[in-house]
């Protein structure tokens, strides 16, 4: 949840419980340290924490521990999500590549305090972009993940990488053969599928499925990233876990609302279908 604009700390109804209990919801590391703390506590929601922006420069390592312990000691689980803004894991300018592993190392030194599921990350290549230097995009971006990936790898936690502006499965597909490790995997992102891919999920699952580690969801109609409550756009929701469940998946699942309002919506909006198994601890 990162607007604040119309947020309300409301409280979940009791039947949200055993849906919130195997779901992770999008929360900024900045908002959990104000007003989303009490949100995620009180009602008993699992933060997927997002380190988006300039707290890994400007907090402390005992201002990440506080929040990590405060969730440990209510026995919620987290996942965390890196930062990506502006960042270029595979770029070709030596400078800004050196930037973005910093910032990148940062984030994963944390996986040591908040001990998550997964980490989820963007591999931030664009067709128009790096296209017509592609091959040095993937061998600057392998190097990139395999430093972070051993980190990972060293706490037992799952790489998820995130499909953004890629327009198909390829790049995923390349990058993760060339890691080689079972703790590097796919992040379905389904409102990315159709506001920047402009395609379906079955563009990328047939493809992705031996990766599929975990799933963001939110909705819309395909015109933007409006990162609406499940229902208030047009993804095929109900195909998407029908396939899921057939392949027998179980991926981890992310909620990812811009408002609160939002996400009580998509709790509702989930009620009526049968969701894949949660993934085993």
């Amino acid at each position: 949840m990162t607007e604040k604009k119309g947020t309300r700390q409301s409280k979940a109804e009791p039947s949200f419980l055993e849906l919130t209990s195997r779901l992770f919801i999008n929360a900024p590391f900045d908002r959990l340290q104000t007003d989303l703390f009490r949100v995620f506590i009180d009602n008993r929601l699992q933060p997927e924490i997002g380190l988006e922006g300039s707290c890994l420069y400007k907090k402390t390592f005992g201002d990440f521990k506080e929040i990590a312990q405060a969730f440990k000691k209510e026995g919620l689980a987290c996942t965390m999500h890196a930062p990506f803004c502006d960042l270029a894991p595979g770029g070709t300018d030596l400078a800004v590549l050196a930037a973005t592993r910093t910032k990148l190392r940062k984030a994963f030194e944390l996986i040591e305090i908040f001990e998550p599921v997964s980490i989820v990350c963007h591999l931030a290549y664009e067709e128009n972009k790096h296209g017509f230097k592609q091959d040095e995009w993937l061998a600057n971006s392998i190097e990139t993940w395999q430093e972070l990936l051993a980190i990972a790898e060293s706490h037992h936690v799952s790489v998820a990488f995130e499909n953004t502006y890629e327009t198909s499965p390829d790049l995923h597909l390349k990058l993760l053969t060339s890691l080689d490790s079972p703790y590097a995997g796919f992040c379905l992102d389904v409102g990315h599928v159709m506001a920047f891919a402009c395609n379906s999920w079955r563009d990328w699952l047939p493809t992705l499925l031996p990766w599929l580690f975990q799933l963001h969801l939110h909705d819309n109609s395909g015109d933007r990233d409006n990162h609406l409550a499940i229902g208030e756009g047009s993804f095929d929701f109900a195909g998407l876990f029908g396939y899921l469940r057939q392949q027998k998946q179980q991926p981890i699942i992310t909620l990812e609302p811009h408002r609160e309002e939002g996400l009580w919506n998509s709790l509702k909006a989930l009620g009526a279908f049968e969701l894949p198994d949660p993934p085993s601890r």
